[in-house]
This record gives C-alpha cells, structure tokens and sequence, in this order.
C-alpha cells in the first residue's frame, strides 16, 4: 500500500472518530458539560505525556511553553479549544447536536474569512461565494426557527480562532495539544475539587462528583484522554503523506457523521428551514473545495513547468 493511501485511511479514520464521538459524549449526558470538560483536561494531559515521552519529545513543554510571544499563543490556543470542547459537549449533551455539526461544516468558510481578516489571504471570486452561501444558510436558520444559532456560530468561531492560534505557533500537533491541556490542567484541578468537595454545580444546574463512585462514567471519563489523543496522532501521520486538499475534503466526514448521529442515532428534529440550510452549506463546501482542488492542481503543475 503507499503512501498515499495510507494517509487517506488514517485521515478517514481520524474524522470518523471525531465524528462519531457525540454517541461517546452522549452516554456522559448525567455527568455535567463541565465536569466532562474538566476530565477530558486531565486525562488528555496525562496521555499526552506518555506518548510525547514514548516519541522521545523531551522538550515540548520548553519548545511551546518558552518566551512569552509562544507562551501567549499556546494560553489563548487552549482557550479556544477548551470553549470549543465544552460547547461541543454541551451541545450534544441537550439534544443540539445538529448545531454542533452546522458549526463544523461551517468552519472552513469561517476559516478563510479570519485568514482574509488577520492575514490578508486573498479569496479567489468562488471562495466568495462559498462563504456567502454558508452566510445565506446561517440566515435562514436565524429567521426561520427564530433563534440565532448560537452554538453553531461559537463552535465556528473557536474553532477558526484556534487555527489562527495554531498557524501562529508553527510547532508539532501533538506538543503543541500536550502544552494547551498543560495550561488548562489547573483550573480543571480547582473545578473539579470544588464540584467534589464544595458542591459547584455549571451552567446545567446538575450536580457532579460522579468519579470514581459511578463505575461506568469514570471508565468513560477516563477514556476521554485517549479518545482526544488518537486521533490526532492518525491526524498528524496523514497530514505528512496527503495533500491539504485532500485533508480538506476528507475532513467533511466529521461533521457528516456528526450530522447522522443527531438526525438519525438521536432522533432530534429536522426542521424545513434545516432541509434549507445545510444543502446550502454543503454546496458551499462543494464549490469551495472544487475550487481549492483547481487551485492546488495549477500551483502543481506551475511548479513542474519550472523545474522542466
């Protein structure tokens, strides 16, 4: 098998575990968002360091952690994903999950407008029109259920934020994710001692402590490290051996699946104005990655020109 091939399966592999984890955070639905969060924090951070450590990465706390430009990014990094992580899990927790899966078929389009904004990428005529339709479909969701789709729209921005935080960096994936998880350690720490021992409660009112005294939610609570850490590791092995347009595409499947656990493993509502919206965005991508494929395919054949 190449390469090549190899990288488009553990790419498949890596957006099929992301997109079919709201059935893992779905068996959480007792344990608050917060608590999760506070969990998934910890035991990333624990299986983080053992596999940076058994990858012979001695210096990735120094590497991202070092001077104070590195030491900003990599803190407001964690802050994105870990509002990201948190409004994901809520958002699968009360039943939203077609929101959660309308904010990541959103990101892309929201990515290339924070690059047109903070780095002047320049959008080609057709990018422009992807982005209009993914602003179209948001609209006619806003105006026909009447309620903007806050969740939707977080999860997008915080997602696109941590990009621009991560392009920033320049640094391995895994180093960098090791030393977020690193930062947000202790405020998980102090949250969860205060739901054990003082009775906090977050957003949802429900109170927590259920580790270790519920036997299967501590399991899963424990497996959130891994679940984080997998992949990304077959993230990371793909993104060496396939082109990003192809990353681009594939990463489609994430929020497909996530689309089909809510609509279809969880029963929530697919409303007209949904009917509406999503093959509106899902046209958007389509031209957006026609286009990024044109794109890369003349940059390709500019470059063997040259060398000719």
């Amino acid at each position: 098998m190449s390469d090549g091939m190899k990288g488009v399966l553990t790419m498949i592999g890596a957006c099929t575990i992301w997109g079919l984890s709201p059935l893992y955070y779905k068996l959480l639905s007792d344990v608050p968002p917060l608590e999760v969060l506070a969990h998934r924090t910890i035991w990333s951070l624990l299986c983080f360091a053992v596999i940076l450590r058994l990858r012979g990465h001695r210096a990735w706390i120094r590497t991202c952690l070092g001077g104070r430009n590195r030491f900003v990014l990599t803190l407001c990094a964690a802050a994105a994903i870990s509002v990201n992580w948190g409004g994901f899990i809520y958002a699968v927790q009360t039943g939203h999950g077609l929101e959660a899966s309308l904010g990541y078929y959103i990101f892309p389009l929201v990515a290339v407008m924070l690059g047109f904004a903070l780095y002047k990428d320049r959008l080609r005529p057709v990018q422009w029109v992807a982005v209009a339709m993914a602003t179209v479909a948001v609209t006619v969701l806003t105006v026909g259920l009447g309620v903007i789709p806050k969740l939707s729209i977080l999860l997008a921005i915080t997602f696109g934020l941590y990009g621009v935080f991560k392009r920033r960096l320049k640094a391995d994936a895994m180093e960098t994710v090791g030393a977020e998880v690193l930062l947000l350690a202790p405020l998980a720490v102090v949250w969860l001692a205060g739901v054990h021992f003082a009775g906090w409660t977050d957003m949802t009112g429900r109170p927590g402590a259920v580790f270790p005294h519920d036997m299967g939610a501590t399991v899963l609570l424990i497996l959130s490290g891994p679940l984080t850490g997998m992949p990304l590791i077959l993230f990371s092995y793909a993104a060496q051996r396939v082109t990003l347009p192809t990353i681009g595409l594939i990463q489609y499947l994430n929020p497909t699946l996530q689309f089909l656990c809510a609509a279809v493993v969880f029963g929530e509502l697919v409303t007209t104005w949904h009917a509406i919206a999503f093959p509106l965005i899902w046209a958007g991508l389509a031209i957006y990655s026609f286009d990024s494929f044109q794109a890369a395919r003349r940059t390709a054949a500019s470059k063997s020109t040259k060398e000719l």
